[in-house]
């Protein structure tokens, strides 16, 4: 009669397997342990620095905008996060701090300008780099390097450099505006120069040097001269001759013999004058406004504004963010002791049906 063998999987077997494999799998363990705690105790220790703030939308911190009192605006839209994320994670921002803080010598990476060194030293940039949308839509920015000062340098750096990338999104727009405003200011300047210069010659041609006072004086003093000259010719007191000579000079223009101011140049020139004086008092003002806004805006391009709102500079961490050592040599003993156990319990399988079975 042949009698079945035990299962290799019941609990008294396994533990007669694990007794008779006890020295093997205990020297696995150690060494495991051993070898992991060496590689993990010579692994460089890792510091993390952290900047948090808030995007602001570039039309919201525009200083035109601000100049006009308006307020800034720190609630940033879905639109602004992106902007933010994407200017971060740009291949142009990670040169730019890669050049700025010598990298290349920092990771030891070589020469630059070499396909190898430079993939390496962005590969190792962007694996060091976290930049997130955390859930009180506020951005963190992370980088991680063994220099915790340097960390916290990069971190800040960054954040700045996004800030300035922002910036330049309405900077030329901007500065095509200042030029507009500057052209019309000179524009303005000109005509109004221009018509200032006419002005004086016409009112040197024509003797006309106030309009509603002249007229009203020139008006009496000819009144009056013709009226003495009337009583002068019926007998009464007065020269007759100088009386005429009088009231031609107050009459007839200066090349006809008459005074610098005489009514008919008043009456040639009072419409020309006035025509002149009321587009002076309009380029005047016009141009005063002008020239205020182009003040304004050369103030405000040269004033920058910060589109960040910042809520925690990146400041040099005082503990470690990794490597975790202790977790690292347990998970490695555990680890080896699991395929420890598979690989037994898998070879006593087989050895268990290679046996033949006890007959009675």
């Amino acid at each position: 009669m042949v009698h079945p063998s035990p299962s290799p999987f019941s609990s008294a077997t396994l533990w007669v397997i694990f007794r008779r494999w006890q020295y093997q799998l205990a020297v696995a363990l150690t060494l495991t342990a051993v070898v992991s705690a060496g590689i993990a105790w010579t692994m460089p220790n890792i510091y993390s620095s952290t900047a948090i703030f808030l995007p602001a939308s570039p039309q919201s911190s525009d200083p035109d905008r601000l100049a006009s009192g308006l307020r800034l605006g720190v609630d940033g839209t879905s639109a602004d996060l992106d902007r933010v994320l994407t200017i971060g994670q740009s291949l142009p921002l990670a040169e730019r701090m890669i050049r700025q803080f010598h990298l290349y010598e920092h990771y030891k990476a070589g020469q630059p300008g070499t396909d190898a060194a430079d993939n390496y030293v962005l590969n190792e940039f962007a694996s060091n780099l976290s930049i997130v949308h955390n859930e009180r839509d506020a951005i963190e920015l992370t980088f991680e390097d063994r220099d915790r000062q340097l960390a916290a340098n990069v971190a800040n750096a960054l954040m700045a450099a996004i800030d300035s990338a922002t910036q330049q999104l309405t900077l030329e727009n901007r500065r095509n505006v200042l030029e507009i405003y500057r052209q019309r200011s000179a524009r303005l300047g000109a005509s109004y120069a221009s018509t200032r210069r006419q002005l004086l010659a016409a009112r040197r041609h024509y003797g006309v040097f106030g309009l509603e006072e002249q007229s009203r004086y020139l008006a009496k003093a000819i009144i009056d001269t013709e009226k003495e000259l009337r009583l002068a010719e019926a007998g009464g007191p007065g020269n007759v001759a100088g009386l005429r000579r009088a009231l031609r000079g107050l009459t007839q223009t200066e090349a006809a013999g008459g005074n610098i101011i005489n009514l008919e140049g008043w009456t040639q020139g009072a419409d020309s004058v006035a025509f002149l004086v009321a587009r002076l008092t309009d380029l005047r003002t016009r141009y005063a406004v002008s020239q205020a806004a182009f003040e304004q805006a050369e103030t405000a391009l040269r004033g920058r504004v910060s589109s960040l709102y910042l809520i925690q500079k990146a400041y040099p961490a005082t503990h470690k963010s990794k490597p975790f050592r202790l977790a690292i040599v347990v998970g490695s003993v555990l680890l080896v002791l699991a395929l420890s156990v598979f690989l037994i319990v898998l070879l006593e399988l087989r050895r268990s049906e290679r046996q033949p079975p006890v007959s009675a």
